[in-house]
């Protein structure tokens, strides 16, 4: 059949009405599979098929695009690019949406192509072209391609502005329909994930703007459409950019982090969590946390109750933003930050420990492994190894092999054992005996199963 397929090839560019031939050899290339036609597109040229586009017959068009569909779906991006540049640019400028859509499915495949994307940069005539067409009315395409070529360099933005799609977007942010609004500030989000486009968003006064669309909120009764995604959105920022920074000039932003844990919203709740929880993974932003003082102490005391009172999924969250908050690299263990940590961990419970030790007893598996990710994340810290050691039953309760658990409870359990053993103080606090212990657990890897031996009765059947 492979073989039919490039005969047809063939004989198509001699013929002056080929659409026999060419649902022939639509038939023939859906008959092959993809691994195999990959093999055989990559040695041919497609340039007949995508001269028979400019034609007037409908059906004509819609049987080359269908196996242009087939065909171009089965190279990879960066041949697209080096083979088919020319012609996906002069697709965009079809008269038929047919073949517009044809072009630009394979350029989305494109823009998720590192090295495809590299290779579009040199080509800012392609660029210009693609932003034209998307932006287009006559045709219906993913925003997201519009923001991943935005993305790709100054000048491609500088192309989309021009286009005036982000002109557009940026109008949306304070449109009258909040679900709109809400998704473009979900937009505006994915632009900033790009230095060039975070400092387009400044230059425009649109950091700002969202600062100001957050304090406005209090008095608009449909926030809660938009309003997660504004603290998504310097949350994002934040991380991308400098936690001190973003936090310092935009304090709302954190004070509504903070109203959003407080509050009895589960919807608000767990975005305040997810947010603090990746806010608080880095030094930086752990150092922001703390300097709020008071306000965060009263933070990580609503967490404590949310970690034990709270719906499960709740619980869950709030137990995985627990472990960011406190989780620290052996480079950053200073006494300053060590301190820091433990009083944020003294701050959740009046008896911390007793209560993660609790949670992790608790025949429910997914309390049980976020309970101890809360112990692997003070593992390796000095303060935490003395609360373990000086809590009885403790290391037992670590290396005993004999309660039934699924593999992601025995996982969760092994992460906290490695994180013991490899910090550098765990003999010196634990003692020989008990670190002997958690290393042989260590080399015995986390499915162990110790032999029980048989004895025969004699008599016995």
């Amino acid at each position: 059949m492979a073989s039919s397929v490039t005969e047809l090839l063939s004989e198509i560019a001699e013929l002056s009405e080929p659409l026999v031939e060419l649902n022939r050899l639509k038939a023939a290339v859906n008959s092959v599979p993809l691994n195999t036609l990959r093999e055989l597109a990559t040695g041919l040229r497609f340039g007949v098929l995508f001269n028979l586009l400019e034609s007037d017959d409908r059906e004509q068009i819609d049987v080359c695009v269908a196996i242009l569909e087939r065909f171009l779906q089965s190279l990879e991006p960066i041949c697209l690019v080096q083979n088919y540049k020319l012609e996906l640019q002069k697709g965009l400028q079809h008269s038929d949406d047919r073949v517009k859509t044809l072009a630009l499915t394979q350029i989305g495949r494109i823009s998720e192509c590192a090295d495809a994307v590299v290779t579009v940069l040199g080509s800012p005539e392609f660029i210009k072209e693609m932003i034209h067409s998307i932006g287009s009315e006559r045709i219906s395409i993913a925003n997201e391609l519009v923001l991943e070529i935005a993305n790709m360099s100054p000048v491609s933005l500088e192309y989309c502005v021009n286009g005036s799609f982000v002109t557009r977007l940026l109008s949306e942010l304070s449109g009258d329909d909040v679900l709109i609004r809400a998704t473009a500030i979900e937009m505006v989000t994915t632009l900033a994930q790009s230095q060039h486009g975070r400092q387009y968003l400044a230059q425009q006064g649109i950091i700002d703007r969202i600062s100001n669309m957050i304090i406005g909120a209090k008095s608009d009764p449909f926030s809660s459409f938009y309003l997660p995604n504004l603290v998504k959105f310097f949350g994002n920022l934040a991380m991308v950019d400098s936690p001190q920074q973003i936090c310092e000039r935009y304090p709302v932003f954190v004070e509504k982090v903070f109203e959003m844990i407080e509050g009895q919203e589960p919807t608000m709740i767990g975005v305040g969590l997810d947010t603090i929880g990746i806010l608080g993974s880095c030094i930086e932003g752990k150092q922001v946390l703390n300097k709020t003082g008071t306000a965060f102490q009263e933070v990580l005391r609503r967490l404590g109750s949310l970690s034990c009172n709270a719906s499960t999924d709740m619980r869950l969250r709030c137990l995985d933003t627990i472990a960011s908050l406190l989780s620290l690299q052996t480079d950053q263990q200073t006494e300053d930050i060590l301190g820091m940590t433990e009083s944020w961990f003294h701050a959740l419970h009046s008896r911390p420990m007793e209560t993660f030790r609790s949670m992790s007893s608790q025949p429910f598996p997914d309390i049980h492994i976020g309970a101890l990710k809360v112990f692997t994340a003070i593992a390796s810290q000095p303060w935490g190894q003395r609360l373990m050691i000086g809590t009885p039953g403790f290391v037992e309760y670590i290396v005993d092999r004999s309660t039934k658990a699924d593999k992601n409870s025995k996982d969760a359990k092994f992460e906290l054992v490695k994180a013991l053993v490899n910090s550098k103080s765990i003999a010196e606090i634990f003692g020989n005996q008990h670190y002997l212990q958690l290393r042989a657990y260590l080399q015995e890897g986390p499915y162990f199963v110790k032999a029980v031996a048989v004895v025969a009765v004699e008599g016995g059947e």
